[in-house]
This record gives C-alpha cells, structure tokens and sequence, in this order.
C-alpha cells in the first residue's frame, strides 16, 4: 500500500494521514563518501529534484513563532502539533526529516518519521509524509540516499529514491538489542561517512550507585554500567544485523549524549553531556539546596577515540570550584578531586565550556552555512530542553545558545543566546512549558531549524539583516530578495 501525503497550508492541529508501504525492496550498497563528501550530501548544494529549487518568498510569522532573535534575524513556524519532535535532518533537496519520539512521557506515536516539504517556497511545510508506524526514536541523520533513524532500542536504515519522501520498502536493521531502560534510552545517531556510525547509549542511572537516586547509597566501583553504556559507540553504517557488541566503545564516561555533532571541516565529534542529578537531595551533609540548583554544569567537550568524561566518579563545579570534583557516590565533598579508589579528576576529559545546571541538552549544531553573518560560522548551536531540579531557583533552560568558535573546533568567545522564550510561560516549569526545543539542524540555504517536542512545532530561522564588514556576500543578495521579516 503505498504512503499517502497530505497538503497543507496552515498549521492548526493537522491529522496526518500517511501508510507505511508494505512492500520491501533489494538494497543496494551505495559507493563510500569521504567525510568532506558526506558533510555535502547533508546541507550541500547538489539538488535534482525541480520542486525543491524553487525559491518562493519566505515571509516570517509577525510573532516569529513566539521566540525571541537577535536583530537581523527572524523565524516562520514550518509545521506544528506534529507530536514530541526530536532530531531533524535535511536532504540537499531541503525536505526535512523529523524523529517522533516515543519513551515513558510520550505514548507511541502514528509515525515515528515525519517528512516535510515546502513546495511552494513560502517556508511552510505544505506536503507531509509520515512512515515507520507505530513506533518512534529520537535520533535521525541522512546520507548518500539513506535515511537513518535512532529508536530506543536499535537503529534502522531506510533507503529513499532522489526526490521521494517516503522509503520504496520497509527499514534494515543496522544494530539491534540495545540498552533502553533505566533513565536515559534516547539513541542519537550521527553519521560521519557511509561506514562510521556515532550512537549515544546514556547510562541507566543518576550516578551508579548501589540503589539509584536514593539518599547515601555509595557508588559502585568500578561502574558496571561503563563497558556497555554512559558512552559513545561506532557502528559500520553499512551493515545490518549488528548487536552492540559488533560495534566498538568509542568514548567512555559520558553520561547521556543527546546533544552530539560532527565539526564539519574536522570531521571530530563533540557533544553537550547531560550532567547529574540530586546532590542535596542524597548528600545534604554537603550541599545545601541552593548549590544542587547550580550544580553540576552542563558540559560541552570534544569527544576524542578513547576520551573518558569521568562519570559517574566526577563532575564538573563551574560556580564554586571551577574544575571537576570527585562525586560524593565515592567519597567527595564538593571539594576533594581524587579518590581512594584511585580517581582523579583532574585526568578526565575536560570541557571547554559549560552551561547552567539543569538545562538538558539535547541538540547540536555546527553552522557550515552562508545565509548567517560570518562570525556564525563553525560556531554551535546547542538547544536545551529545560530541566526540573533547580528548586528553590527557577528552573531554565528552554533555549538554544551559541557558542563562537574557531574552525578547528576551539572556542572563541563566549556562549550566548541566540532564540529564547520557548516556554512561552512565566511556570511553574517544565510543566507549563507551551514549547521545548531539542534539535537544530541546517538547510541547504544556510537556514537554521528548530524542533518542539511540547508542542510539536519546527521553526525556521533565517537572516534578513544588514551583513557587517567581512561577512561573505555570496548569494545574500538572493536571499533576502526571497527573505522577509515580519
């Protein structure tokens, strides 16, 4: 039976009425791409499909959606209700691909893919396609004409025709069986060429320790959970049928990594780490409840083959101490940066830079584009969920900030906000929340997408400012001809 779209030309609450095609086709194993090869095939310039050149123009919603910009910039709401979207992908083609989520908070969706395209030009999504019923995943990423999507428990490589929006068959499994209980199951997948796959596996628990989340239960040492979670993994993103052990533990330590990217030109790994939970609530002794409200930072670090991030053993203090300190699970106080088990802090993996308590990360972006002013590019973006153990301080959170940084991944200036106001409440938060982003992802005309996985809604943000002196000129001109704020 074949899928089914459905146009649309506004975005109240919109039923989507698509079918999985029941039919499976012969794959064939596609020529390997270079990195540099692979980074073009996601937001490159290479487009076949007539539709998806055609330039309309974009006209930014008078409101931007809700959000708040910096000057210059504005933004025009894609799609909304479209369930706990995730992570997004766009083809060269600029139709994009969602991940629904699926996990205790949010019930099995329709579809766990959702397709979009604006065929029109006007920057809403006016075709939408959705398959892989029944279940969804919060991990998606594209190559060489292979769509892949990240469930909980595995990852599935769907093949799409040049102009299609849904798969000619039904999915491959490239790697099944993975760890999807406890507190962290979310699977971010990250392709660096068409044979090196990043999958994120969180760790099960707050801190390892011999009864989770619960008040003075020490830490096990050595963690159990460290060879097969709290890591990254690499998969042959060519094959099928692999198992977690098929695959080979990349990085170590890292508690959950939702937020992962690829710097485009070093084709290294970095990530934005989930940190821990309850330090007042299990260790009153040695933290009042203001500073678990501030601590630990959120940390954005380089993921180098073999780097270890030291969870659960440390965590990085960037109000008090300003370094990693040993976790109270294994003797630490808030001060002390070695342990008896023979842990030292000060060996792990550093960050280099951090962010607020309790923000959870969970997108990532390298801007690789034009459209934006030149001090954007090679800088991250990094989108924030919002957290919920900020009390007695308000909890935060609910943005997507920019970190400045060099094109050999190095930061050079400080992080700042660039969209805010998602929560659209004054709280209590997260449950007032109208809107929590989590992924980023960029267009192949250099704008910049956001997803809701509150209110289902993609946003996309585009510049129609003035350029400054030494920002690139190519194209712009173009680009604000078809550009138009509110």
């Amino acid at each position: 039976m074949p899928a089914l779209s459905r146009r649309f030309h506004a975005y109240p609450t919109i039923a989507l009425v698509t079918a999985l095609a029941a039919c499976s086709e012969p794959t064939t194993v596609p020529s390997t791409l270079s990195p540099s090869a692979a980074a073009a095939d996601r937001n490159g310039s290479t487009d076949d499909h007539p539709e998806a050149r055609r330039r309309g123009r974009v006209q930014c919603d008078a409101d931007n959606g809700g959000i708040t910009l910096p000057p210059g910039f504005c933004a025009v709401v894609v799609a909304d209700n479209l369930g706990a979207a995730r992570h997004m992908v766009l083809t060269p083609a600029g139709d994009l691909f969602v991940a629904i989520n699926q996990g205790a908070r949010d019930p099995a969706p329709p579809f766990g893919i959702i397709a979009l395209r604006d065929a029109n030009g006007d920057g809403k999504a006016d075709v939408m396609q959705g398959f892989n019923p029944g279940k969804g995943g919060s991990g998606i990423d594209w190559l060489g004409g292979r769509l892949y999507f990240g469930e909980n428990d595995r990852v599935l490589r769907y093949r799409l025709h040049s102009g299609d929006l849904t798969p000619s068959g039904g999915p491959e499994v490239v790697v099944g069986g993975l760890p999807n209980t406890g507190d962290h199951i979310s699977k971010t997948v990250v392709l660096r060429d068409e044979r090196t796959l990043f999958v994120n596996i969180g760790s099960a628990t707050n801190s390892c320790q011999v009864a989770n989340r619960q008040a003075q239960s020490p830490g096990i040492f050595p963690c159990p959970e460290l060879p097969v979670r709290a890591g990254v993994w690499t998969f042959n993103a060519l094959g099928t049928g692999q198992t977690e052990a098929n695959g080979q533990r990349y990085a170590t330590g890292y508690r959950n990594m939702v937020a992962l990217a690829l710097q485009p030109r070093t084709h290294e790994l970095f990530g934005v780490q989930h940190g821990r939970d309850m330090l007042f609530e299990n260790w009153p002794q040695f933290f009042t409840v203001d500073e678990d409200a501030v601590l630990p930072a959120e940390e954005l670090v380089h993921i180098g083959r073999g780097s270890n991030n030291g969870w659960p053993y440390c965590y990085f203090d960037a109000v008090f101490q300003h370094r990693k300190v040993l976790a109270p699970e294994y003797g630490g106080d808030g001060e002390k940066v070695q342990g008896t088990q023979g842990i030292d802090c000060a060996s792990y993996n550093q960050p280099l830079v951090t962010f607020g308590a309790h923000w959870a990360p969970n997108g990532m972006h390298f801007y690789d584009g034009k459209q934006f002013p030149t001090r954007y590019r090679n800088g991250a973006f990094v989108a924030f969920h919002g957290g919920f153990d900020r009390a007695p301080l308000p909890n935060e959170g609910f943005k997507v900030m920019f970190v400045p940084m060099t094109k050999d991944g190095q930061p050079s200036g400080a992080a700042e906000v660039f969209a805010d106001n998602f929560a659209g409440s004054p709280g209590p938060l997260p449950a007032t929340a109208k809107h929590r982003p989590v992924g980023v992802a960029e267009g192949p005309d250099g704008s910049l997408y956001i997803s809701d996985d509150r209110g289902g809604r993609i946003y996309r943000v585009i510049f129609v400012g003035q350029r400054g002196d030494g920002d690139d000129d190519d194209d712009h001109d173009a680009q604000r001809d078809d550009h138009h704020g509110p």
